[in-house]
């Protein structure tokens, strides 16, 4: 074949390519350019048990824009925790921009559907994923999928399951022998948070609920609108539909703008009747499992470190920041509950690691063995909690009650090497602290800014050849301590001195350190950090006879 044939198949093939294209771009809205791809509806469909086991049927089709789009739906994954929820992709079909259709996974069938050990950092849970491979796709192809989940992000509760009869397009999943792990922890209940926002536009979203008119379920829309809400009601169920058309990402996200939940359209739903419950069931659970239990030798290390202690808030300090500073930041499994349960003080204390739910209990653990009164309290770190008490829920911290009555939050998984015992990063925050008379939904003060000083003092003198000399000293206290505190110390005891000196070049690169004095982070607690330099500049100034 010559060069002239080749180039008349190529244009022959690019003119039809081209207007197959063409007529595809005819039949879609038109989008902002680049945008990558388009979901054209998202359907969801949630059958819950009395005992809260639910039940999640997802129907998706999406069609593909750009090369980037194509790459970044090439797979199709799920992730799920096999502990307490068990998902399937069940089909996966490709809809060929040409007419013709792949089916890459058929209904009933998971041979091509890989299910592994998700890659984790810092935080070993035993989480999965299951993966399908799509392969090549190009612009104005669309997959059409269905995937399924029961279960419960986390689950420990068992019971029998008790199917209903009105479920919205299908009928209920069976009950299998072994479901009860998949019961949610607060049994009984149901809670969803639902966004109706994207970072990719949506012609459609579905959201339908079917659940038991026994149960009392609170909902609202907070951030916007939804266009559609009906109910319907048949032999004892009500299924509620909520829909959304044209649903538009956001322009452009601001430096540290707020949460997308806390600026776009977003359903929550709870059956759980207040705060107070929630409050009860978070105490109890861990009460039961005994995570607050002291032991000889953490008995024995809180008289050792309180030794020195004088007052209440000596004591109450003292304990924070030893937890925060001596249980790494490291989550390791210890099977069901995992998620919400505390581990107890023995694991904690023994292998001296955890995640902030581990540092929590720790530290309840210790303070309750020098007598104080302390509980696990729930918060939500970068999101706002609204009103309906659903799991709005992300970090655990420590409250202890004075002797006044007043609690005091404590933050061991902020502050180490922190003078503060809550960092006031976390202002305006909502929390829920576990007690067994139950308690409300509470918001963190604001820390006033005296609080969070920086202060730079600096004398200088230019000599007469022109070079300046001087020193300046660095304090700082609160967030701005645990700032320059990382500036400084954050490395090798054995590099700090080439970490000042750094700082210091980046003002002038012929600055010489003369030398440096500053607190030693051994003792952040007795005084806030200072930082003492003494410098010289060559040349910094021309001098001249006047």
């Amino acid at each position: 074949m010559n060069k002239k044939t080749i180039l008349c198949w190529s244009l022959l093939l690019a003119l039809g390519l081209g207007q197959a294209t063409q007529a595809q771009q005819n039949a879609l809205p038109k989008y902002k350019v680049g945008t990558p791809y388009v979901v054209k509806f998202d359907s969801t469909q949630v059958y819950m048990e009395e005992s809260g086991l639910s039940y999640y049927h997802n129907h998706k089709r999406m069609v593909m824009l750009t090369d980037a789009g194509c790459k970044a739906n090439s797979v199709v994954k799920m992730d799920y925790d096999p502990l307490s929820a068990y998902v399937e992709i069940r089909q996966v079909v490709v809809h060929r921009r040409d007419g013709g259709t792949d089916t890459i996974v058929n209904a009933g069938s998971q041979q091509k559907v890989c299910d592994y050990v998700a890659p984790a950092r810092m935080i070993y849970w035993g989480a999965s994923q299951k993966m399908v491979e799509v392969g090549h796709l190009e612009p104005y192809d669309e997959i059409e999928l269905w995937t399924f989940k029961k279960g419960f992000t986390y689950a420990l509760l068992q019971g029998e399951q008790q199917p209903g009869s009105l479920c919205a397009g299908g009928s209920s999943a069976p009950t299998n022998e072994g479901d009860e792990k998949y019961i949610p922890p607060m049994r009984g209940h149901f809670y969803d948070i639902v966004p109706f926002w994207s970072t990719v536009p949506i012609d459609l979203k579905v959201y339908t609920l079917n659940i038991l008119n026994s149960k009392t379920l609170q909902y609202e829309v907070y951030n916007g609108t939804i266009d559609h809400h009906s109910q319907a009601v048949a032999e004892g169920r009500t299924l509620h539909i909520f829909s959304k058309r044209d649903i538009v990402p956001l322009e452009k996200r601001e430096p540290r703008m707020l949460a997308n939940n806390d600026v776009e359209c977003k359903l929550l739903l709870s059956t759980s009747p207040d705060w107070q419950a929630k409050s009860r069931w978070f105490y109890g659970v861990n009460e039961d499992y005994g995570s607050f239990n002291t032991t000889p030798a953490v008995t024995a290390k809180v008289k050792e470190l309180l030794q020195p202690a004088k007052t209440e808030m000596d004591s109450i300090s003292i304990l924070t920041h030893w937890v925060a500073d001596n249980i790494r930041y490291a989550g390791i499994s210890m099977g069901p509950g995992e998620g919400f349960t505390l581990h107890n003080a023995e694991m904690n204390f023994t292998d001296r690691c955890g995640v902030c739910k581990d540092k929590a209990g720790m530290l309840v653990t210790m303070l309750r063995a020098a007598g104080f009164q302390a509980y696990a309290a729930m918060t939500m770190a970068g999101e706002r909690i609204e009103r309906i008490p659903a799991d709005q829920f992300n970090h655990s911290v420590c409250a202890v009650q004075k002797r006044d009555g007043s609690f005091e939050l404590l933050d061991p998984t902020w502050v180490p090497n922190t003078r503060e015992l809550w960092s006031s990063a976390e202002q305006q925050q909502g929390y829920l602290i576990g007690l067994p008379q139950g308690d409300g939904l509470k918001y963190t003060p604001v820390s006033p800014a005296e609080n969070h000083y920086l202060r730079i003092v600096g004398n200088s003198t230019i000599l007469p050849d022109g070079t300046l000399e001087g020193s300046f000293t660095i304090t700082a206290e609160g967030q701005s301590d645990n700032a320059v505190r990382g500036i400084a110390f954050g490395s090798r005891m054995s590099e700090w001195g080439d970490n000042l000196e750094r700082e210091l070049l980046k003002i002038d690169p012929r600055a010489e350190l003369l030398s440096v004095q500053y607190t030693s982070n051994d003792n952040y607690l007795q005084q806030p950090v200072s930082i003492v330099y003494t410098y010289r500049i060559p040349d910094y100034a021309i001098v001249g006879k006047k």
